[in-house]
Order: C-alpha cells, then sequence, then structure tokens
C-alpha cells in the first residue's frame, strides 16, 4: 500500500503540463507539483503555506471568488471555473481550473484537488481570431457604405451631366440660332468634357455596382469578331486624331463564346482606347479574336510605352494608373482595368496581359 502512494505521489509530482496541488479545508496550498512551478512560476518552497487565492487578480479577490469557489466544491463535491489567473512575476495566464472536494470515508472534509490547465495560447488565439472577425466586418460594412455612398453619387452627377450634354447638342444644332465658328469650337470643347466627365462618372457607377453585387448579367451566345468590328469603328476616330494606325488581326469564324455582350463590348473598348492613350503617335494598335481551346480569346496589343515586370498585376488594382503624374496627359479614374477584370471573372472569363517596359503590350480576353 505505502509502495502505491508513493507511485502515486511520485506520478503527481512528474506532471508538467498540469497544475497539480492539494490545498487544505481553509485553502492554503499543502502540495506542489512540477507542472504547478512551470506555469506559476513559484518552486514549491515560496509557495507551500500560502492562501491560493495568490493566484488571483485583484478584482477577483475583491469579488470573493477563491472563497466562493471553496464554498461550492465543499457543496457540489467539484467545481469548474475558466478565467484569468496570475503568476509569480505578475504576468497572466488564461486557465482551466477543477477544484474537488477530498473527504474522508466519513465525509469529513480534509482539503481540495485543485487542477489547473494553461489555455493562454488558445485563448490568444480565440481573441486574434475575434478581433479579426470584428475587422472584417467593420471593412465589409465601409465597402457597402463606400459603394453605396458612390452609387448614389454616381446617379446624382449623372442628371446634370447629361442636362449640360443635352443642352450643348440643342445649340449645337442651331436650336437657339447660329453660332460662329469660334462659339462652335467652344461647344465641341464643352461636348468633349461632358462625355469625358460622364464616361468618369459611369466607371464610377459601374465599380460600386461591382462591389455590391448589383450588376446583372445577360448571358447569350456572343458573336466577338462582330464585337471587335464594331469596337475598331468606335475607337477608330481617337486613332486617327493620334496618327496610330489601328488594324483588325484575322478573327476565327467560330469564335463565339457565351457571355453578356455589352458588357463583353464594353471591356474590349477598354482595352482599345487604353492602348491607343498609351502608344506614342506614329504607333500601332492591333485588336484580333481566336479560338484557344474551349474558350475565346480576344487580344488588343500595341508597341506602346508597355508596362514594368512588377506593374503587371497593380494595373488591376482600382483608382491605379501605372506611370500617370501630373504632367503627363493619361486620363480618367484608375478604374477601367479593374472593372474590366472584375466584368470578365463574372462571366466565368479572365483579363491578363504580357508587357515590358518600352515595348508595348498584349491584352487577353478569355
Amino acid at each position: 500500500m505505502q509502495e502505491e502512494i508513493g507511485l502515486y505521489q511520485l506520478l503527481v509530482e512528474s506532471v508538467r503540463d498540469y497544475a497539480i496541488f492539494a490545498l487544505d479545508p481553509t485553502g492554503v496550498i499543502v502540495t506542489w507539483n512540477t507542472g504547478a512551478e512551470r506555469f506559476k512560476g513559484y518552486r514549491a518552497h515560496e509557495i507551500i503555506g500560502k492562501h491560493f487565492s495568490t493566484f488571483y487578480p485583484p478584482e477577483d479577490i475583491a469579488a470573493g471568488k477563491p472563497a466562493e469557489e471553496l464554498v461550492i466544491a465543499a457543496r457540489d463535491g467539484r467545481v469548474e471555473d475558466e478565467g484569468w489567473r496570475l503568476r509569480k512575476d505578475g504576468s497572466r495566464l488564461w486557465a482551466n481550473v477543477i477544484i474537488t472536494a477530498l473527504r474522508r470515508p466519513n465525509g469529513e472534509l480534509v482539503g481540495f484537488a485543485k487542477v489547473t490547465r494553461d489555455l493562454t495560447e488558445r485563448k490568444a488565439s480565440e481573441l486574434k481570431e475575434r478581433v479579426a472577425m470584428v475587422r472584417a466586418a467593420e471593412a465589409e460594412a465601409a465597402n457597402r457604405t463606400k459603394a453605396e455612398f458612390l452609387a448614389a453619387m454616381s446617379h446624382e452627377l449623372r442628371t446634370p451631366l447629361n442636362a449640360i450634354g443635352g443642352y450643348a447638342e440643342l445649340l449645337r444644332m442651331g436650336v437657339r440660332g447660329e453660332m460662329n465658328y469660334q462659339q462652335e469650337a467652344d461647344l465641341d470643347r464643352i461636348i468633349v468634357a461632358q462625355r469625358h466627365l460622364l464616361g468618369i462618372i459611369n466607371d464610377l457607377l459601374n465599380f460600386s455596382r461591382i462591389e455590391a453585387g448589383k450588376l446583372t448579367y445577360d448571358i447569350v451566345p456572343v458573336d466577338v469578331s462582330a464585337v471587335i468590328g464594331a469596337v475598331v469603328e468606335m475607337v477608330k476616330p481617337l486613332a486617327i486624331a493620334k496618327n496610330i494606325e489601328l488594324k483588325i488581326d484575322d478573327c476565327a469564324d467560330d469564335a463565339v463564346a457565351f457571355g453578356d455582350k455589352a458588357k463583353v463590348e464594353q471591356i474590349v473598348i477598354n482595352l482599345a482606347s487604353n492602348a491607343v492613350n498609351y502608344t506614342e503617335p506614329g504607333g500601332w494598335v492591333s485588336v484580333g479574336c481566336r479560338v484557344d481551346g474551349d474558350r475565346v480569346c480576344a487580344h488588343v496589343t500595341d508597341n506602346g510605352i508597355g508596362i514594368a515586370s512588377d506593374k503587371l498585376e497593380t494595373i488591376f488594382e482600382p483608382f491605379v494608373q501605372v506611370g500617370r503624374t501630373l504632367s503627363t496627359g493619361h486620363h480618367g479614374t484608375g478604374l477601367g482595368l479593374s472593372i474590366s477584370r472584375e466584368l470578365a471573372r463574372a462571366m466565368d472569363g479572365e483579363l491578363t496581359v504580357k508587357s515590358s517596359l518600352g515595348e508595348g503590350s498584349s491584352f487577353f480576353l478569355y
């Protein structure tokens, strides 16, 4: 029997992953194991004889928690709790604590067994996860508010801009009387500025709709070759004004893909317009399409200024215009490529780029 008691005592004293020690009926510590020393920082001779409330933070002591736990354990046989406890150096650990009443066969209370598990790392992980969830929720709310604001402002700005465009067209038609050459030139500048601003507002509106998930898609078979032909005609005036050769590469007759025709056209217009804008006078831009396995690829290639290799993904971020400075002539919001990629992905497609600085760029819409 004595040998069994010695073996049990050796087992308890050798456990390192749990603090296991005994209290007398008043809560004074009477034994101390290796795990307790590791968790709490006290050596046996430093802590035996002291009250176990030593491990509780001041707010728990003020609330009478140590004494209450002994009362409950004595009444119910055991009590379990999780909370902050103190180490010797004053630092806190999050602990799971079980206090069990120890009684003789006749029912006499002789003390308590106290087993403590250190859950500080788990608690820190839970707090970190909770903070991350709160931040994610805050970010989502902020994005939603931003998207709603952009949508509202876009609508508010489109109304007066459309009015400006409408009245400008009436003046051009001579409804208010004939104009001289200088007045017509000024009116042309007003119309160009109005269309430019309206394009920016449309970009913002599209961006806010994408972020809010409010864009709808009419997926039908799309003749990509026909889309490219229409886009080239729309972009041709811009190319002529910059003395840039705009050409159509061979397009496969069977280049038909499932997508939203208007949005496919919007992406190709953006790519072709960008190519013209970022190509020096005398350069060239080509637009074409091909069947690539089970997909159709529309491509826009130029011999313009190109893009640095470390910026090839950056250009698809919202509000980014690589190479833009206060003195450059590039205009717009920097949303075009971001919107185009989101539109492509929403139609189960992709938009990629290959480019080298000074050697032009090729964009591929799958």
